[in-house]
């Protein structure tokens, strides 16, 4: 029986091996604005708001997560505070520099109320980050396996996002950035068997035996380990209020 996995710290593992700091990262620390105190909503890992230490003079993170929360609480400079809750009961009236939402699923299934809520907490910027590949956005490595397989819809997330505001929410900004999710593991068939229990797919399912050696296929060995690799797009929508 495989070891099961989170999918949440599957996802972390892939953005510390990735270049997602080193290409979104930096083009958030280039934004006028950027800077004071800092709302990370949904803050993960904390590998972006950590690339943001040096223009921030305070981090206040949300991470419903235990598991997360923790990574946050290891880091050499963990937020000033971090916060077990979602956004929808974040109830605290302090007023925020800047507002961040870097891969989470509120502009994705409720962009207008979620744009409102960041509005009224940020005096300066409002910054997402979301999903604009065309491709899957769900399932970890869905990237790596044929659309009749993952099933997701392929649409690129900002275009949901963008779709759904109103013409005068629409973002003062947007920046495409390329970048690549590469999670390294140590043994695929565990990776396999993680993503066709996500999938649903049946003990019993001819499609197993067809996935892990589709992703043998596609990776590359690096220090004796694997290393899986997808193609992303991400997306920066940024709003300015006119008060900041």
């Amino acid at each position: 029986m495989s070891r099961i996995l989170d999918p949440l710290d599957l996802y972390a593992r892939g953005i510390d091996g990735s270049n997602f700091v080193g290409t979104v990262g930096l083009e958030l620390q280039g934004l006028p604005g950027l800077g004071g105190r800092l709302l990370d909503v949904g803050a993960g890992a904390g590998q972006l708001g950590s690339s943001l230490l040096p223009w921030i003079i305070d981090w206040t993170a949300l991470e419903p997560d235990a598991g997360m929360r923790r990574r946050l609480l290891a880091l050499a400079q963990p937020p000033q505070r971090i916060l077990a809750t979602g956004w929808e009961d974040f109830g605290d009236p302090v007023e925020y520099d800047c507002v961040l939402a870097s891969n989470v699923s509120a502009p994705l299934v409720e962009p207008r109320r979620f744009l409102q809520w960041c509005r009224r907490r940020a005096r300066r910027i409002v910054i997402w980050v979301v999903p604009a590949q065309h491709g899957p956005r769900g399932l970890c490595l869905a990237g790596c396996l044929p659309t009749q397989w993952h099933g997701e819809d392929e649409t690129p997330g900002v275009q949901l996002v963008t779709s759904a505001l109103k013409e005068e929410d629409s973002p003062h900004e947007s920046r495409m950035i390329p970048w690549t999710f590469s999670l390294q593991v140590d043994d695929l068939g565990g990776i396999a068997s993680h993503m066709a229990d996500r999938l649903l797919w049946p003990p019993t399912d001819i499609r197993r035996p067809l996935l892990l050696d589709r992703l043998h296929q596609q990776a590359r060995t690096v220090g004796g380990r694997f290393v899986l690799a997808v193609p992303k797009v991400s997306a920066i929508l940024i709003w300015r209020n006119h008060h900041g």
